[in-house]
């Protein structure tokens, strides 16, 4: 299977802050900014895999600015580490001020997703391979994020988690 990069696998999904989307403070609901999350790291795990995908966690979801009514919001997903059968999904959020028209860092998540076949039994993906700086980054944490979660999960030995033990070890 020939390895694909980040970039293939890359989603913008744009959209606006409706009223029946917002909270009694006029900001997005957090649920519908996971629904939208989850929407655009579906088509990058499916651009990736070329496969039937589907949610298998949030592992990471930082709410770290409100999103106000009638903003402009943009959802970035992009594969950042494939497994054996799963795919490590970033999530960048951006809101566009409406006077500036600039873009700033809203919230980040980061979403896991299983290629399956028909039946629902987990398939083979294709190879990550990260080009920049960043995707290298996200790459490498990625091993630790999964390892931190097995161990956490009682599903390895915390012995076994290389990745984890070498930032101990340094």
């Amino acid at each position: 299977m020939n390895s694909k990069y980040p970039k293939d696998s890359r989603t913008t999904l744009t959209d606006l802050v409706l009223p029946s989307e917002t909270n009694p403070l006029n900001n997005l609901f957090g649920g519908e900014l996971l629904a939208r999350m989850d929407r655009a790291a579906s088509i990058a795990a499916r651009r990736h895999s070329r496969r039937i995908v589907v949610t298998a966690s949030v592992n990471h979801v930082a709410f770290n600015k409100a999103i106000p009514l009638g903003s402009v919001v943009t959802v970035e997903a992009v594969v950042s580490r494939a497994f054996k059968s799963s795919m490590e999904i970033f999530i960048d959020v951006w809101v566009e001020d409406r006077e500036s028209g600039l873009r700033s860092k809203a919230n980040e998540a980061i979403y896991t997703f299983v290629a399956v076949d028909e039946t629902g039994a987990p398939v083979p993906v294709p190879p990550l391979e990260p080009e920049t700086d960043l995707e290298k980054e996200r790459y490498a944490a990625a091993l630790r994020r999964k390892q931190l979660s097995l161990v956490l999960a009682g599903k390895m030995q915390p012995n076994e988690a290389s990745e984890l033990k070498a930032l101990f070890t340094k």
